[in-house]
């Protein structure tokens, strides 16, 4: 299999091998990604062949330090447009919603954007940084998979040999803990 270095640089040649590597390299790891938000393999599959045309217009001029991570937030960022459009008139099924509403408890309105609001966001990504930072690996790895990869609780708690009921109460208490660094800096949850 190629190393990262190679693909970009197919892609620089504007080489189609390069969605060829890209694919066999990354294609199940972007695919979980969107199935995790979007709830449906078919609509999964679509979102990865946009991540694949989204990659082909980006690079060049991008050339990604890590492509596994360049793809995956492509593929998040496209899953998430289409859950929210297919939900713009229903609520669907998906485990972004779920994930997303534990994140409520925790976390302030990100839907409102103004100057004050942008400024904001850069102060709780920086806390956010350094809440991951400090979360235990195991606790890193939970948090991670549930709220930025989507996944469901039995999908965490089987990958990571974990009940359930331990990998719930796991989320809780870093939920928990991140409300009160939020709120020690001066957010307003």
């Amino acid at each position: 299999m190629m190393q990262d270095e190679q693909i970009v640089e197919l892609y620089f040649q504007r080489d189609e091998i390069a969605l060829k590597e890209t694919s066999d390299k990354y294609g199940n790891y972007c695919r979980t990604i969107a199935r995790n938000i979007l709830n449906d393999e078919e609509t999964a599959k679509e979102t990865f062949n946009d991540t694949l045309f989204h990659s082909w217009n980006a690079i060049p001029p991008t050339r990604p330090n890590c492509l596994k991570t360049f793809v995956g937030k492509i593929t998040r960022n496209l899953s998430l447009k289409r859950f929210n459009k297919a939900t713009a008139l229903k609520r669907g099924g998906g485990n972004y919603e779920v994930a997303i509403d534990e994140l409520e408890e925790c976390m302030p309105d990100i839907s409102v954007q103004s100057e004050d609001k942008i400024v904001d966001d850069m102060v709780i990504r920086e806390i956010l940084d350094s809440f991951l930072v400090e979360l235990s690996p195991q606790n890193r790895r939970i948090f991670v998979r549930r709220y930025w990869y989507c996944s469901s609780v039995e999908e965490i708690s089987k990958a990571l040999g974990l009940t359930p009921t331990n990998v719930r109460t796991i989320l809780s208490r870093v939920r928990s803990k991140l409300k009160l660094d939020l709120e020690k800096a001066g957010v307003t949850v």
